[in-house]
């Protein structure tokens, strides 16, 4: 069963793929989406489901999603504990795209991603773009763009693993203060 991919980007699932380390690599085996060509082919559940037997793009748009029970167990695994990729607000993210669309969370979705990727563009020494990838995840977006700009201000003229060390500290802050885990659930 063909479906048109509108949003190759955002998993069936409810994930972004735009703030996945895989998404954001620097390498030739770097990852394009959830619903990219190479992912349909390698499949996982929900691309096995929801595009190769139901014809549909999102688990949501499926007339079972209330009681699906692989959904149901794969957004509570995503209530305590992440794999490679953060699922701190998958539920949060499925309720706005549920309230305002799935437009408007791709629209939220890139700008995440800009600061994401100038976060590891301007300050990533090496080790920390799973970090960024969290922050830019579970933090509000006016956090992140005003630790992003606090960093750009006080780091002139230092090195790369300092102006790391002032980004990571200024998010720590923020995150210190609103209860956000910025690392891997495990």
């Amino acid at each position: 069963m063909a479906v048109k991919i509108q949003y190759p980007v955002i998993g069936i699932c409810g994930l972004s793929c735009r703030l996945c380390p895989f998404y954001n690599a620097d390498t030739e085996s770097r990852c394009l989406g959830c619903k990219s060509k190479n992912r349909i082919a390698v499949g996982c559940p929900f691309i096995t489901c929801a595009v190769k037997k139901k014809g549909i793009e999102f688990c949501w748009d499926c007339d079972e999603h209330k009681t699906c029970v692989k959904w149901k167990k794969h957004r509570a695994a995503g209530k305590r504990a992440d794999s490679f990729k953060c699922y701190q607000t998958l539920e949060a993210d499925i309720a706005f795209i549920r309230k305002n669309g799935v437009t408007e969370f791709a629209k939220q979705q890139k700008t995440r991603e800009w600061l994401l990727r100038e976060m590891l563009r301007e300050f990533n020494e090496g080790r920390s773009k799973s970090y960024y990838c969290i922050a830019a995840t579970v933090m509000e977006i006016a956090e992140v763009k005003g630790a992003l700009a606090g960093a750009k201000r006080g780091s002139r003229g230092l090195g790369i693993k300092e102006k790391a060390g002032l980004l990571h500290s200024l998010l720590d802050g923020i995150a210190a203060k609103n209860k956000y885990h910025l690392k891997l659930r495990k």
